[in-house]
């Protein structure tokens, strides 16, 4: 996911894209301006406690390298490696059960980011005022179940713009990943 040209002036339902490190990215909608501050809705994980994964891990082995970079996005991006849910402290590994749709200043979210439209090639991106922001403002604050592979950042993007789920850069990870789970499997090596 190349940033190409960063920080064009983005339009109100235009998806987001925030850059947090070689392989993964957070993701949100534009949502317009408030009083002059641009804001950005996204999904967004509250009440962790966690513990953060060395990010200074250094393999030379691809799968391992998409291994560990996962688990980083988990711990540093996303919160959610080894974290105990605050109220109910039970024990997640890739998912946050206290999660929520947030409305953000754009430079709280992030200083660097990229208008990334991507399924509107193949879907037609949806009427931000009569679609789009109505449903953003009911789910604002609403308890979602967040979850790295199934409910994460872009799949909350692309459902608001587009009314689909969608994570191309899990896809990306699946491709990579899980022919060689296969073949640990099938060896009986993992």
């Amino acid at each position: 996911m190349g940033l190409g040209s960063s920080c064009p002036k983005p339009f109100p339902g235009d998806i987001l894209e925030f850059p947090r490190n070689k392989y993964f990215s957070h993701f949100g909608v534009y949502y317009g301006e408030r009083d002059g501050v641009p804001y950005v809705a996204h999904l967004t994980c509250r009440g962790l406690y966690r513990m953060r994964a060395h990010t200074h891990i250094h393999t030379h082995n691809m799968l391992q390298q998409l291994t560990v970079c996962l688990c980083w996005y988990l711990c540093v991006c996303v919160g959610t490696c080894f974290g105990v849910d605050a109220e109910n402290k039970l024990l997640l590994f890739g998912r946050a059960l206290k999660s929520e749709v947030k409305l953000d200043p754009l430079d709280l979210v992030g200083k660097k980011y990229k208008v990334r439209n991507m399924l509107d090639d193949v879907h037609p991106p949806r009427d931000y005022y009569s679609v789009v922001k109505p449903v953003i403002d009911d789910m604002l604050g609403r308890d979602v179940t967040f979850d790295i592979l199934f409910h994460n950042s872009e799949h909350q993007a692309t459902l608001f713009r587009y009314g689909i789920k969608k994570s191309i850069q899990i896809e990306k990870v699946y491709v990579r990943i899980v022919p060689t789970w296969k073949e640990l499997f099938e060896k009986k090596k993992l």
